[in-house]
């Protein structure tokens, strides 16, 4: 005798109860239809494109940042650059009178040097370089513009400067805080540009930068190439040649406790701060201690919170 086996029903339909729907589609649309469906289908696939970057204008500012994205890249206009004057720099007399006068010579038309500066964190190094492209515009006969290009982006490089090629104005490329760590490639993409490339750099384009470094790697980085390398000396060289393309290599030190004290007199007079002088060197010498430091960053610092203990608004101060 058969044994009957009865199955309970769990309300869950067999995959291949029903068939597969789709709600908007409808098997006797009209041609009109189903092109007005792909009209919407195109337009919605066309809000995901990015628009494309705006045409570059080298009139529209006398600085610039490089976007790498979307492809090719496009330049920002930067209408207001956060720069000091140069002559509230202090302790960096040498430094700058020798950048001053690289970029003279570049905005003439004539010889000049990619320029490496280097050395103490907070000592002014991307304030001289603003400030200087800044001093030399404002010099007759001078068409400069400082375009700004951030570490990350330096594999697009060639499509920066093959738009800057075509332009009348002459350009000083800045890269602030430029170092390379172990992994990063971004550096022989750099050489190539600098020097050593067929093509080259564009006439009217030079070449600044600022690190702590002063062969831009880190000593890990150099390290690990020395033992990994079959020829330690050659490994080592090749990482340490791309300082090498820059003509001048601006050495930035802490400072002394004097040039801290005409750093604080400086920006005081220029924004005119009232303090007696004593206690002004008695409160930035405290600051100092507080930061571990003396630098230009730490002055500034200092000046803005004495400026905030007066009321004083330094962006509407005299300049």
């Amino acid at each position: 005798m058969k044994k009957t086996v009865s199955v309970k029903n769990t309300g869950q339909a067999a995959t291949s109860a029903a068939p597969l729907t789709n709600p908007g589609f409808t098997p006797n649309a009209t041609p009109g239809a189903i092109a007005d469906t792909l009209a919407r289908i195109a337009a919605a696939l066309e809000r995901l494109v990015p628009p494309a970057p705006p045409a570059f204008d080298d009139r529209a500012a006398d600085a610039y940042v490089w976007h790498a994205q979307p492809a090719p890249g496009w330049l920002e206009p930067v209408k207001r650059v956060n720069a000091v004057s140069i002559k509230l720099l202090r302790g960096v007399d040498r430094v700058r009178d020798i950048l001053l006068e690289n970029t003279r010579r570049f905005a003439q038309g004539l010889s000049a040097n990619n320029a490496l500066l280097w050395g103490a964190r907070g000592m002014g190094k991307s304030s001289l370089v603003k400030a200087v492209s800044a001093a030399v515009n404002r010099e007759k006969g001078a068409d400069l513009a400082l375009v700004e290009i951030h570490r990350e982006d330096i594999p697009s490089l060639p499509d920066l400067l093959k738009l800057l090629s075509g332009s009348a104005r002459r350009y000083i490329l800045f890269c602030d805080d430029l170092s390379f760590d172990a992994e990063d490639q971004h550096y022989k993409s750099l050489k190539a540009v600098l020097e050593g490339g067929i093509e080259g750099r564009p006439e009217n384009v030079i070449f600044y930068a600022t690190s702590n470094r002063r062969h831009l790697l880190s000593r890990e980085m150099v390290e690990n190439e020395r033992s990994t390398a079959i020829n330690p000396s050659e490994a080592v060289e090749e990482k340490v040649s791309l300082s090498d393309r820059f003509g001048l290599w601006l050495g930035f030190h802490s400072c002394s406790q004097d040039d801290y004290f005409a750093m604080l007199d400086a920006y005081c007079t220029n924004y005119g701060l009232k303090i007696d002088q004593k206690q002004l060197r008695a409160e930035a010498v405290e600051w100092s201690m507080t930061r571990g430091a003396r630098s230009g960053r730490v002055a500034w610092q200092f000046i803005q919170d004495l400026a905030g203990r007066q009321g004083v608004r330094l962006e509407k101060a005299k300049r």
